[in-house]
């Protein structure tokens, strides 16, 4: 591994608040090291398909100033930039195609010594591929779902989490003036954090995630337990990706080459079952991407800024095929392949779903 001299900057996949302070975190420590900072727009797509013009983003200081707080990305993203399956059209089909050899050798022609490549699962596991592939590449974890192990939480989680909580905040009152049941649907694919973290914090009543397949009798239980007490409402947080016991996922249309199943109406399927079974009203609300949008909150600017400093330092260190990681109170790397080798989960023993528990609230079984 050579100097460094020149490095690019990936994000990929969803978007997430603290994506810019990354990106500047990370900018402002390479300038400082005398490197020469681009950016790459629209994950792997401005190398891939645009002119170098349009698809490099040179990053000055300059260029990164007065970001820290933006929500979004100024390099832009899209969850359909996956190298090693590029969506190509074959006649009246689409089809996927390995360009990793094209990427790599596009790379090494525009002079990028190292990449920092900023993403999820999905992202990380693509730079993983590319560092087995020869590729000088340091991850950085950024998922509202916080489903990368290896970290105590990635960044973009804390501020989907404060959206969610504010969300169930003010419908509790619009919920308790109608004397009604809100559904309130949340992100976080197959890992219940969000749904966890913001039902507990916002005093929700029912709490559904994908670790618990659910039986809806529990939850009308709850529903008319409170009706009987005198409390004729009951708030109920459910993830996109819960499911029924012995039932399946709630998606939306067929899945698309080079992406993931879009899941969604698990909030209508469930006001529907609460509103025949216990005759009480029910309205749904689904949050969707108001939770990943707007700025981050002081933790997850903090967090990203430490994170993307780290990740150059890391590469300052000679250092690839690894990913920064929170291990309180600070920030480790660790291996890329171990940080994807599994999602990260709400286990039965965990102490926020403990104290849930214990606070009364229904998670379904």
């Amino acid at each position: 591994m050579g100097a460094i001299k020149r490095v690019a900057i990936t994000t990929g996949g969803g978007d997430a608040p603290g994506l810019n302070a990354v990106i500047r975190g990370a900018t402002i420590s390479a300038i400082g090291l005398g490197w020469k900072v681009y950016g790459i727009r629209q994950g792997y797509t401005g190398v891939l398909e645009m002119t170098e013009s349009e698809g490099i983003v040179p990053l000055t200081a300059n260029r990164v100033r007065g970001i820290t707080h933006l929500g979004g990305t100024i390099l832009g993203t899209t969850n359909r930039g996956n190298p090693f399956e590029w969506p190509v059209k074959a006649g009246d089909r689409i089809v996927a195609r390995d360009r990793s050899d094209e990427l790599l050798e596009k790379f090494n022609r525009l002079g990028f010594d190292a990449l920092i490549a900023i993403g999820g699962d999905g992202s990380l596991g693509i730079a993983n591929r590319l560092a087995q592939k020869g590729l000088i590449v340091v991850g950085v974890p950024k998922t509202i779902d916080n489903d990368l192990q290896s970290t105590v939480v990635t960044f973009g989680f804390d501020t989907a989490v404060t959206n969610a909580t504010d969300a169930i905040d003010k419908i509790h009152t619009t919920a308790e003036s109608h004397q009604r049941v809100m559904v309130l649907e949340v992100m976080g694919r197959y890992a219940g954090w969000i749904a966890l973290n913001s039902g507990v914090s916002g005093s929700a009543d029912v709490v559904l995630i994908p670790e618990i397949p659910y039986d809806i009798e529990k939850v009308c239980e709850k529903v008319m337990q409170r009706e009987k007490s005198g409390r004729h409402f009951t708030i109920v947080v459910v993830a996109e990706g819960a499911k029924p016991k012995g039932g399946a996922l709630s998606t939306i249309g067929e899945k698309a080459v080079g992406r993931e199943v879009k899941l969604g109406g698990i909030a209508d399927r469930i006001a529907h079952e609460i509103e025949k079974r216990t005759g009480k009203e029910a309205r749904t609300l689904v949050l969707g991407h108001l939770q990943r949008g707007g700025a981050p909150t002081t933790f997850d600017r903090l967090l990203s800024l430490r994170f993307g400093s780290a990740a150059v330092r890391t590469l300052n260190q000679g250092k690839t095929g690894v990913m920064v990681a929170l291990n309180p109170p600070k920030v480790d790397i660790v291996p890329l392949d171990q940080a994807v080798s599994k999602m990260k989960s709400v286990q039965m023993d965990s102490d926020t779903l403990l104290t849930g528990r214990y606070l009364g609230i229904c998670f379904g079984d």
